[in-house]
C-alpha cells in the first residue's frame, strides 16, 4: 500500500486531497500544527521532528500543504513565514531525499513582482515584492536542492473547504449592499479540488520538476467577485477600486503583483493533462456549498 503524507492537512488543500484519493488504496499519514483525531502533530521547521516521523512512518509521497500565507502578517512575521515557507519545504526535501521519497510542494504565483503583461511560464525569472513571495520562493530552491525526486506547484488565488475569498465574499454579501474590491490585479482563481486533481496526476508519474498550476482562464478580484454574486443570485454591488486606494484604506497590506497570470507551460508541453476553466471550477464549487 502507498504511504502518503500531507502536512497541513486541515487547511483547504489538504482536505482537498483526502477527497480526491478517496476510496484508492493509499495510507494517508495525515499532520498539522494541531493533533486531532487521525491527524498527527508535526512541527514542520524541527527538522529533528520530520526527520523522526518520516522514518517511523516511511511516506513514499511527502506532499508539502503546510504555509504561512496570511501575506500581511508575513511582512511583520519575518523569521515566522521564513521558518515555514523556506525551513519546513527544505527539512520535508531532506526527509523525502533519505527515503527516496516524491516530494509534492506547492508554491505561488507571489515568487513574480507582477509587472509583465503575459502570463508568467515557469522559465521566466522570478523577483517577488512580499514578504510570503520571498520566502516561498526560498522554500522553492530547498526543495530542488534537497529532494531529487520534486515537483513544485505553483498556484493562485486558491479556494476550497476553509476559510477564502469566495466565502468571504458571500458572507459580506449578507449584509453589505456593497462591497469595495481590488480591480487591477489580474490572476487565475484556482479551486482547491482542481489542484488536488493535477497533484493526484503528477504523483502517479516521473515528470519531475517546476509547473505552474493555475485553472485555465484569468479575471481580476472585483470581476471575480461578480461572477461569485452572480452566480449565487446575490445583488450587492461591487466597487472597482485600484490597488493604490486599496492601499490607502488599508495602509498595513503588502505589496501584491498586480499581474499574476500563470501559464501552465510545463503541464501543456509533456502532458495531455488540463485543469478545468475557472468558471467551470466555481460552478463546481459553488454547487458542493449550497449542498452542505
Amino acid at each position: 500500500m502507498k504511504k502518503v503524507l500531507v502536512t497541513g492537512c486541515n487547511g483547504q488543500l489538504g482536505r482537498a486531497i483526502r477527497k480526491e484519493y478517496a476510496g484508492e488504496n493509499v495510507e494517508f499519514i495525515n499532520t498539522d500544527v494541531v493533533e486531532g483525531e487521525g491527524v498527527v502533530s508535526l512541527d514542520i521547521t524541527d527538522v529533528d521532528a520530520v526527520l523522526n516521523l518520516a522514518r517511523e512512518k516511511k511516506p513514499d509521497v511527502i506532499i508539502n500543504c503546510a504555509a504561512h500565507t496570511n501575506v500581511d502578517k508575513c511582512e511583520e512575521q519575518w523569521d515566522l513565514a521564513y521558518k515555514i515557507n523556506a525551513l519546513g519545504p527544505r527539512n520535508l526535501s531532506i526527509a523525502a531525499r533519505e527515503l527516496d521519497a516524491k516530494m509534492i510542494h506547492v508554491s505561488t504565483d507571489y515568487v513574480f513582482e507582477g509587472n509583465e503583461t503575459r502570463p508568467y511560464t515557469e522559465f521566466d525569472e522570478p523577483n517577488p515584492v512580499s514578504a510570503y513571495g520571498k520566502t516561498k520562493l526560498e522554500g522553492e530552491k530547498f526543495v530542488k536542492e534537497f529532494a531529487p525526486k520534486h515537483f513544485i506547484l505553483r498556484t493562485a488565488w486558491l479556494y476550497g473547504d476553509g476559510k477564502n475569498f469566495v466565502k468571504t465574499m458571500l458572507k459580506l454579501s449578507e449584509n453589505h449592499d456593497e462591497v469595495s474590491v481590488v480591480c487591477d490585479q489580474l490572476g487565475s482563481p484556482t479551486s482547491a479540488a482542481e489542484l488536488a486533481k493535477m497533484i493526484h496526476y503528477l504523483e502517479r508519474t516521473e515528470n519531475y520538476g517546476l509547473f505552474h498550476a493555475t485553472c485555465e482562464g484569468d479575471t481580476n478580484w472585483a470581476d471575480f467577485t461578480e461572477e461569485i454574486f452572480k452566480k449565487t443570485g446575490k445583488n450587492t454591488k461591487v466597487n472597482h477600486v485600484t490597488s493604490a486606494q486599496y492601499k490607502e484604506m488599508n495602509p498595513a497590506s503588502a505589496n501584491r503583483p498586480a499581474y499574476g497570470i500563470l501559464d501552465n507551460y510545463m503541464l501543456r508541453l509533456t502532458s495531455d493533462y488540463r485543469m478545468a476553466d475557472w468558471h467551470d471550477a466555481l460552478d463546481v464549487y459553488l454547487k458542493e456549498l449550497t449542498e452542505k
